[in-house]
């Protein structure tokens, strides 16, 4: 009997990708696509890495594929913006081995800035685009992903979404099955893209597409159930789990591949039911597409562009009513917070204070803009603190900036701050820039960086040193100073913005959170010498309570003796013991 695993479709698509034979695979970390690297670096087999940025990953598995083995990228659908420019033209070129891009989309903006929608990418690159609906068909799609990319020489990417990366179904597990590595051959007008072989490549890709177009009617990923010819649905990925939940009786055509469009099995699917619905999360990609095909089909005049789909919100448009009562009632709030000892909480401590906006970034200090702390003023995009910021100084002038500075981590740096720094050096900047360096890629659940001296399989490697860097590209001003050092902060900060130089201020403690971490001290407060002026409060730690008599008490099992709470007491109330 085959052995059978119940898998998390992010280890899913991980044990495909090994199955299928890849040798490489490069990523940057991003939820919720960040565990597909992690549970591939456990086979020896595979060469993993965490890039800089999801525009290296990409081209880092681009050129394995072309010297001739089965590469994959992996990401997270806003890291495909970054990977954008080599993507597009990959279309062109094509590949030598498989190449395949996994990008999880994120409906409901769990852990998101926005709800792009990586098929309508996928459309506008030319691109094969194939989605799973479960753990089992992510392992087994992303083989078949292999086959089509050979076999019709494109990248192709992978779709998936939060639900299906996070959720767990029984997996058939296969063996490793690796193919014999392509021959490289020197091909200038298929791979060097200037615009003589950018016009013939774009011929062949249109050519691709169509054929594609048609061949799609007959794979294997796509299926027809037919049931009841009264209501039909056509979904895909984690919505067609909801149609199953919520219509157990009705016709689906269940598509794999979103692009190209199978249109013959589409036509003849509808023609067959007498009302169809499209059913597919986000944008219409699919809907649109029938109906400008003079099909008549229902689809978002009914069901939202916004968030995650459920049977629930099916079982309300179609039948009008909803079993699972108790799954509209509002869960209490839970707003997220910086975590106790965190580092960051320190400088915006500090920022608070004095007055200070921060231009903000991607990653836990985005939490900065929250109460009490209420310092970040923006967030957007990886590495944009620094160039937003580098705006503001070109719009309003020095004096303007010195009531700013902008924020970042020590591994978005690395992923596309540095690009924006370069630029302030480039063009005579004076503004100050914070780099929170907690030694991992906290948000997404500590990863291992360029700056971190370890690699994703935990080898050491050479820890790249941020203040020689920043000086290296110009920097005329270097600070580094411990995070939790508030009287050194206030004064570095202040120097800094009533100086006329551009200023790089390392803040350095570890996130407290990384494994091997000690805390042997607690702090507690003396609720007779306190004076319940509340100034420890402001900073926001979670660990700090206000009694009913005004007094502040300290929760032992959550402090880890940080100190930060008695940087603002005046009055010695609170102390550090052990723990």
């Amino acid at each position: 009997m085959a052995e059978k695993r119940i898998m998390l479709g992010n280890e899913a698509i991980a044990r495909g990708a090994y199955e299928a034979g890849v040798k490489v695979s490069s990523a940057y970390p991003g939820t919720p696509s960040t565990e597909i690297s992690e549970f591939l670096s456990k086979y020896d087999e595979v060469y993993t890495e965490w890039a800089p940025n999801e525009k290296v990953a990409l081209e880092v598995a681009a050129g394995s594929c072309i010297a001739g083995v089965r590469s994959m990228a992996c990401m997270k659908h806003v890291g495909l913006n970054v990977a954008s420019d080599p993507l597009y033209t990959l279309a062109y070129t094509g590949v030598n081995a498989g190449l395949v891009i996994v990008v999880a989309d994120d409906p409901g903006l769990a852990s998101s800035q926005n709800e792009q929608d990586t098929r309508m990418i996928a459309r506008s690159a030319h691109l094969p685009l194939i989605e799973p609906s479960d753990s089992n068909e992510a392992k087994e799609f992303f083989k078949y992903a292999f086959e089509l990319s050979e076999k019709y020489d494109t990248p192709v990417i992978f779709r998936t979404t939060t639900k299906l990366s996070h959720s767990q179904s029984i997996v058939d597990i296969s063996e490793r099955v690796v193919p014999e590595d392509k021959v490289y051959e020197r091909n200038m007008p298929k791979y060097v893209m200037m615009p003589a072989s950018a016009i013939g490549r774009h011929k062949v890709v249109e050519a691709r597409e169509i054929k594609l177009e048609n061949d799609a009617c007959e794979l294997p990923i796509n299926r027809v159930e037919m049931n009841d010819k009264k209501i039909g649905f056509i979904t895909s990925g984690v919505a067609y789990q909801y149609v199953k939940e919520a219509c157990p009786e009705a016709s689906v055509l269940k598509l794999g591949i979103i692009n190209p469009l199978p249109r013959k099995l589409i036509e003849d699917f509808v023609a067959s039911v007498d009302v169809v619905y499209v059913f597919e999360e986000l944008e219409p990609v699919i809907e649109e597409q029938v109906k400008a095909w003079g099909l008549d089909v229902k689809g978002k005049e009914l069901f939202t562009k916004q968030g995650e789909y459920s049977a629930n919100m099916l079982k309300r448009v179609i039948y009008g009513k909803d079993e699972a009562v108790f799954e509209r009632a509002e869960a209490p709030a839970r707003p997220p917070i910086l975590c106790p000892g965190c580092p960051h909480r320190s400088v915006f401590s500090v920022l608070n204070k004095l007055k200070i906006h921060a231009a903000g970034d991607i990653g836990c200090y985005t939490l900065g803009a929250v109460a009490p702390l209420n310092v970040i003023d923006t967030t957007i995009c990886m590495g944009s603190s620094i160039s937003l910021l580098h705006g503001m100084e070109m719009a309003k002038g020095k004096d303007y900036v010195r009531n700013w500075v902008a924020t970042i981590g020590d591994s978005t740096f690395l992923h596309t701050g540095v690009n924006s720094l370069i630029n302030m050096v480039y063009n005579k900047a004076t503004g100050t820039v914070m780099i929170l360096d907690n030694r991992t890629t906290g948000m997404t659940g500590h990863q291992e960086h360029a700056a971190t001296g370890k690699t994703l399989k935990g080898e050491d490697t050479y820890a790249i040193d941020l203040a020689q860097l920043c000086r290296s590209i110009g920097v005329p001003r270097v600070i580094e100073i411990d995070a939790f050092d508030v009287k050194g902060l206030e004064a570095v900060i202040k120097e800094s913005a009533s100086g006329d130089e551009l200023t790089v201020i390392i803040a350095k403690a570890p996130c407290a959170l990384l494994k091997g971490q000690k805390f042997p001290n607690v702090c507690k407060c003396e609720p007779e010498e306190c004076r319940k002026c509340g100034m420890c409060l402001k900073i926001g730690c979670p660990a700090l309570t206000k009694q009913a008599d005004g007094t502040v008490r300290i929760d032992e099992t959550m402090c880890n003796g940080c100190g930060l709470c008695m940087s603002y007491c005046k009055f010695g109330a609170i102390k550090k013991v052990a723990r």
